[in-house]
């Protein structure tokens, strides 16, 4: 009922067959939560078809109207980048569940399923490269596994590279002085943007390799939660195709809400489809000379980071060998 309330109001008019708020955010996650039909949908409810269609649309749309309130990033002023105070807890936040440093969040792209007559009207950009009609969903998480951006609109054959080039959440972290995203094979490195080393020669560049890996899954553990509380998302999304990014946002916008009211209804998380394995290689643009600048300053960070990560691990290991004498 809360829910409803929050993002719907607290209208109960019902007059010439209008849906109370209750009814409304009822259908929404009846639907979310069930790959099937929007009949079933309307005959378990008790309502129309075409009810069911117009307010999974309307409610998605309230929702969106407050996802600022449940998926945002940190709040930057210009002048503080340095030592902004909300950037720096964000870091100790990662540290006091993770190592790797000055992290502060992972970024990753899942595949959502639509279906197949919005390829036969838009063309083959809906196909994935897993030869399936999907959109390309990026999203961003921080320690505590809260969506802090999401982008839902692109369709399944857009690059992970790209969609992060052309996202918001890329151009606040830009301006980012010391504060990284962790990420896979499939994006670029950036000095804001750490993916492993393709080929690494050295025990440091291997030891950062396996810190990241082993750190940047929180986000997959994300997507996982997300599509067994939502398991639509895990089928195929029967809407109109300029409905679905509108309704996969609220999903998320929904999720971290229910993290918020502690609903602990997804306690283990299987994610064993990994929609962008490392074989999604960054489809670089060699020719651009902005990229090439980003790619340079990426790698001069990965560097310092890498040196800074083994110092710290040979550092423990001297304080656990000078324990083990005492």
């Amino acid at each position: 009922m809360w829910m409803a309330e929050h993002f719907l109001g607290t209208s109960n008019e019902t007059r010439g067959g209008s849906l109370d708020s209750f009814t409304k955010m009822k259908i929404f996650l009846r639907y979310a939560a069930d790959p099937g039909f929007q009949t079933g949908v309307a005959e378990d409810i008790g309502v129309s078809q075409p009810a069911v269609s117009y307010t999974i649309k309307c409610v998605a749309q309230k929702i969106m109207n407050k996802a600022h309130i449940w998926i945002r990033f940190p709040q930057v002023k210009l002048s503080e980048l340095q030592d902004n105070e909300a950037i720096q807890e964000e870091k100790q936040r990662w540290l006091r569940r993770y190592n790797f440093p000055t992290a502060i969040g992972a970024i990753d792209c899942t595949l959502i399923r639509i279906k197949k007559i919005h390829v036969n009207r838009h063309g083959n950009e809906y196909i994935c490269r897993k030869q399936f009609p999907a959109l390309n969903v990026q999203a961003t998480c921080n320690a505590e596994e809260y969506f802090t951006s999401v982008s839902a609109e692109w369709p399944g054959s857009v690059h992970d590279s790209r969609i992060w080039r052309n996202s918001s959440v890329c151009r606040v972290f830009r301006t980012f002085n010391n504060a990284v995203l962790l990420g896979d094979q499939g994006y670029g490195i950036e000095k804001c943007l750490m993916i492993p080393y393709r080929n690494p020669a050295t025990p440091r560049e291997e030891a950062f390799n396996n810190l990241l890996k082993r750190e940047r899954v929180i986000i997959e553990r994300c997507f996982g939660q997300l599509k067994q509380r939502f398991p639509t998302l895990q089928n195929i999304i029967r809407l109109r195709l300029l409905a679905i990014p509108s309704f996969i946002a609220a999903c998320f916008v929904l999720h971290n809400v229910a993290k918020y009211l502690k609903d602990e209804a997804v306690l283990e998380e299987e994610n064993n489809d990994n929609d962008n394995d490392d074989d999604n290689l960054d489809e670089e643009d060699n020719n651009d000379p902005a990229q090439e600048v980003q790619r340079r300053e990426g790698q001069r960070k990965r560097n310092e980071l890498t040196e800074i990560m083994f110092q710290n691990i040979e550092l423990t290991n001297a304080n656990e060998t000078k324990d083990n004498k005492n």
